[in-house]
C-alpha cells in the first residue's frame, strides 16, 4: 500500500510502498477514502524536521532535557546511538481522515465491516490507503456527510473542544484570532451556539471567507479598534486564540481586547510570555485546550479503549468527534468550503510542495482509490529469498534495543541471512528492512513464523505478546530468541514450557548479563566454594512514568519486565536455582522494592532496586561474600576481587554481555553448543519474578513454583 512519510533526520519526504497493517486489537482497520492535510500543524512538523539538529533542539527543550538525562543514565555512547536511531526513523504524516471499515480486531467496538467512519489521531489516522486505528478514535459518518466533510472530523474536534472551554453562551461577543482552517471552524460553530464573532486575520482572502461563513465582523488590521466597537466598549466576554505564531502579541492583545473576567482560550500555537498587568487588571481567566478533548494523550482511552463515563466526562474526544459530525449533518458547518486543492495519494508530495511554495492554500485533501480496487499485501518482498546455507533470522519486533543491540550482534556473529522484519505499522517495517538488509518487511507474525528461509526468530515486542509469539515460534520448530520477559503470567510460562518441550528448536531469553565478561570473571573468583553464596544487586533504576507501556497490562510492570535480568544474574553467580522470595515495597513507591532471594544451594541473594536515586550515581552494583572472598562489581566496568587481605582491581569498557549472549545462542542454533541458558533456569527466574509480585501483595515469603 501507499503511505505518506518523512524521515525526522533530514526532513526528506516520500510516498512509500509499506506492508498493510493489521486489523488491531481494540481498533478497526480502515480502507482510507479521503484525508485531510493539517497545513498549520503538519508544516509546524515538516519546518521542524527539515531543522538542524540545533534547530530541533531549540525548538523542543523538552527533549533535551530528556536527552541529557538519559546520558547520565546510560552514558553518552548509548544515548547518541539511540538519538539517532530516533531521528533516522521515518514518520507517518496525517491525523485525520474518512474511510471504510474493512476488518475489526478483537475488542474493535461496535463499527461493522462496511461502515464509514471518520478517524483521528497522529499515527493512527495517516495518510495511507489503510490505517490500523483504536476504537476511541472513530466516529460513524452520518448519511448526509460526505467523505470530504467528514475527513475534517480531527480539526472540527479541536476547534469544538476550544468552544466547550471558553463557555460561550447565547449572545456574548467572542474574538477569534486567527483564521486558518482552525479558526473559521470556530467562527461556525460560535456562530451555531448563538454568539456573535469578530474575526481577525492578516490574509484578506480569509478574512472575507470568515464572512462569507458567518463572522459578524472580520477584520485583518486595527483588532483592538474593531473589538472596541464590537464589544460597546466592555471588551470581548471570550477570546480563542486559534493562529499559529511563535509571537507572544497575540495573547497580549487578547488580555487587551477582554472585558473584566473575560476569558482567553489557547488553541494554537502562540507565544506564551504574558504581560502582567492586563491579566491581573481585568482579572482573566486563562485556558490551554487540549487538542481534541479529555482522552487526549491518555495511552488507556486511546489506545487501550478505556472509555470515560458519560456521567463524569460529558466530552470526551471521541464524543466531540461525533457532535462535530452531527453539526455537519445539520448544515451548521459547512467544512467543504475550506477545501483549495485535491490530490490523489500517488500525488501527495505535489501536495506538500504547494505547502512549502507560498501559493496561497487553506485545506488539502488527499483522495484514494475504492477499496475494492486495492490490493492489501502484509509482506512486501524487497530482495530475492537469501541463501539456504545461512542461517535465516528474523526479528517480529524492531525497535530500539532490536535495531541498535540485537541485529548489529547478529551480524557481527556472521553466517546468518536476514530474512523478515515484522512490526506493527508499514512504515517502521519497510524502514527496518531498507536500511538493515531483511528480504521482507511484514506486519503480520506469520510472515516470519510460516516462512520456510527462516530459522531463527528474535522476539523484541511489548512484554504481553512475548509468550504467545515464543510458544507460536516453537511449535513451528524455529529457534528462538525472546527478549525478557519469557512471560508475564503463570499461564503464559506454561504454554512456552509445553511448546519448548516438543521443539527440536532452541529457546533462549535476554537474561544477558550472565554473559558479561566481568560477571564471568567475578563467578571463577568465587569458585571453587564449599558453602553457600550471600549477594547484593543494588539497581539505581530510575523513573519510568506511570503512563509508560512498560507500567501498564502491556509492559506487565518492572518486576516481571526489568527485574527478572537481576534475579537471572544471581541465579548465574551462584549456580543454584531460586526457591522463595520475600519482598517489600518503599512506601507509596511501588517501583523502590527490597528482595530477599532463597537459593537451593542455601544461598541467598538480596536485590535493592530503586526509581527514586540520583542518575548521577552508577546503574548496577554488585556485591557476592564466599569462603573469605568478596567481589564487587561496579556498573560492569570495574570487579574488585578480595582474597587473604589482597584486592585486585579489573577495568575495562562496560560491557553486559548482549553480544555474548546473541553469539552463544546463534552457536546453539547451529548445534554446536548446548542452549546459552538451561531451560530449566529461564522457567525458574520467570516463576521467581511473579513469587515477588505475590510476596508484595500478601507480604510474606513465597516459594518458587517453576
Amino acid at each position: 500500500m501507499k503511505q505518506v512519510e518523512q524521515n525526522y533526520r533530514t526532513g526528506a519526504l516520500r510516498i512509500a510502498e509499506v506492508p498493510a497493517p493489521r486489523a488491531p486489537e481494540g481498533g478497526v482497520l480502515v480502507a482510507t477514502r479521503v484525508s485531510l492535510i493539517s497545513s498549520g500543524t503538519e508544516k509546524q512538523l515538516i519546518d521542524l524536521a527539515k531543522a538542524s539538529l540545533a534547530g530541533k533542539a531549540i525548538a523542543r527543550p523538552d527533549l533535551v532535557r530528556r536527552v541529557l538525562h538519559n546520558v547520565q543514565r546510560d552514558g553518552l555512547r548509548p544515548t547518541i546511538e539511540k538519538v539517532f536511531a530516533k531521528l533516522d526513523t521515518p514518520i507517518p504524516l496525517g491525523y485525520s481522515l474518512a474511510g471504510e471499515v474493512i476488518d475489526i480486531g478483537r475488542r474493535g467496538g461496535a463499527h461493522a465491516v462496511g461502515d464509514r467512519i471518520a478517524c483521528a489521531g497522529a499515527g493512527f489516522a495517516n495518510h495511507a490507503e489503510i490505517n490500523a486505528v483504536p476504537k476511541n478514535l472513530t466516529a460513524a459518518i452520518p448519511g448526509a456527510v460526505d467523505d470530504e466533510d467528514a475527513s475534517f472530523v480531527t480539526l472540527g474536534a479541536i476547534a469544538l473542544q476550544g468552544v466547550r472551554l471558553a463557555a460561550p453562551t447565547l449572545g456574548e461577543r467572542i474574538v477569534v484570532i486567527g483564521l486558518g482552517l482552525l479558526g473559521l471552524l470556530t467562527v461556525q460553530l460560535l456562530k451555531a451556539n448563538g454568539c456573535r464573532v469578530l474575526g481577525f486575520d492578516p490574509n484578506a482572502d480569509r478574512v472575507k471567507l470568515a464572512e462569507e461563513l458567518g463572522a459578524d465582523v472580520a477584520v485583518r488590521d486595527g483588532l483592538r479598534e474593531a473589538a472596541g466597537g464590537f464589544t460597546s466598549g466592555y471588551g470581548a466576554d471570550a477570546v480563542i486564540l486559534t493562529a499559529s505564531s511563535k509571537s507572544n502579541e497575540p495573547i497580549n492583545v487578547a488580555a487587551e481586547i477582554s472585558r473584566l473576567k473575560g476569558r482567553i482560550v489557547v488553541v494554537g500555537m502562540v507565544g506564551m510570555t504574558i504581560d502582567r498587568e492586563p491579566f491581573y487588571k481585568r482579572e482573566l481567566e486563562l485556558k490551554l485546550s487540549l487538542s481534541y478533548g479529555p482522552g487526549r494523550h491518555d495511552p488507556s482511552y486511546e489506545q487501550s479503549g478505556v472509555d470515560y463515563p458519560l456521567s463524569y466526562v460529558r466530552w470526551t474526544e471521541q464524543r466531540n468527534m461525533e457532535t462535530f459530525l452531527a453539526l455537519v449533518a445539520d448544515g451548521k458547518v459547512t467544512p467543504k468550503r475550506l477545501v483549495t486543492h485535491r490530490f490523489g495519494i500517488e500525488e501527495a508530495e505535489k501536495a506538500y510542495s504547494l505547502m512549502g511554495s507560498g501559493a496561497p492554500h487553506l485545506a488539502i485533501l488527499i483522495t484514494y482509490p475504492e477499496p475494492k480496487a486495492r490490493q492489501f499485501e502484509r509482506r512486501l518482498r524487497l530482495a530475492p529469498p537469501p541463501r539456504k546455507a545461512a542461517n535465516g533470522v528474523a526479528f517480529i519486533g524492531f525497535g530500539n534495543y532490536a535495531k541498535g543491540v540485537l541485529a548489529p550482534a547478529v551480524r557481527k556473529v556472521g553466517k546468518t541471512s536476514l530474512t523478515t522484519v515484522v512490526t506493527t505499522t508499514g512504515v517502521s517495517a519497510g524502514h527496518a528492512a531498507q536500511k538493515h538488509g531483511f528480504a521482507v518487511a511484514a506486519t503480520d507474525p506469520a510472515a516470519a513464523l510460516d516462512d520456510p528461509d527462516t530459522d531463527t526468530v528474535f522476539i523484541a515486542t511489548r512484554h504481553d505478546t512475548h509468550s504467545p509469539l515464543t510458544a507460536a515460534g516453537l511449535r513451528a520448530s524455529k529457534h528462538v530468541f525472546c527478549e525478557k520477559p519469557l512471560a508475564i503470567d503463570a499461564p503464559g510460562l506454561a504454554d512456552v514450557l509445553a511448546a519448548a518441550e516438543i521443539s527440536s528448536g532452541v529457546l533462549t531469553v535476554g537474561f544477558n548479563r550472565r554473559f558479561a565478561p566481568l560477571l564471568r570473571d567475578a563467578k571463577s573468583a568465587l569458585e571453587p566454594r564449599t558453602g553457600p553464596l550471600v549477594m547484593l544487586y543494588r539497581i539505581n533504576a530510575g523513573v519510568i512514568p506511570g503512563d509508560s507501556w512498560i507500567q501498564r497490562e502491556e509492559g506487565g510492570g518492572r518486576i516481571v519486565g526489568e527485574i527478572c535480568h537481576f534475579v537471572d544474574a544471581l541465579t548465574f553467580l551462584s549456580g543454584s536455582l531460586p526457591i522463595e522470595a520475600q519482598a517489600i515495597a518503599a512506601r507509596d513507591h511501588a517501583d523502590a522494592v527490597s528482595i530477599l532471594i532463597r537459593f537451593a544451594d542455601g544461598s541467598t541473594g538480596s536485590i535493592i532496586y530503586t526509581s527514586i536515586g540520583d542518575p548521577g550515581v552508577a546503574k548496577e552494583f554488585v556485591e557476592a561474600f564466599a569462603d573469605g572472598r568478596v567481589i564487587q562489581l561496579d556498573d560492569f566496568r570495574r570487579l574488585t576481587v578480595t582474597n587473604g587481605g589482597k584486592s585486585i582491581v579489573t577495568k575495562r569498557a562496560q560491557d553486559k554481555g548482549q553480544h555474548g549472549l546473541v553469539a552463544a545462542f546463534l552457536e546453539a542454533t547451529r548445534g554446536d553448543c548446548d542452549p546459552p541458558i538451561p531451560l530449566v533456569e529461564l522457567v525458574a527466574v520467570t516463576a521467581a519474578t511473579f513469587a515477588i509480585e505475590d510476596s508484595l501483595r500478601i507480604g510474606a515469603p513465597v516459594a518458587i513454583s517453576a
